[in-house]
């Protein structure tokens, strides 16, 4: 398994509804499980990463 940086940005909060860390856009789970998921998992998580930061951070 090749390492892929984690995207941690060792900001550790959860949004509101305590499903997302704040600083890296994971969940809880996957935030967890990183090291156990396989170069696919994390790819998958990474690719959507940005897209949960910008609806996150988007005025409601």
């Amino acid at each position: 398994m090749s390492e892929i940086q984690t995207p941690c940005k060792q900001v550790c909060l959860l949004d509101l509804q305590g499903e997302y860390c704040m600083g890296c856009y994971r969940t809880r789970q996957e935030v967890g499980d990183w090291m156990r998921m396989s170069d696919d998992e994390r790819s998958a998580v990474m690719g959507q990463l940005d897209a949960r930061k910008e609806r996150l951070n988007s005025p409601k």
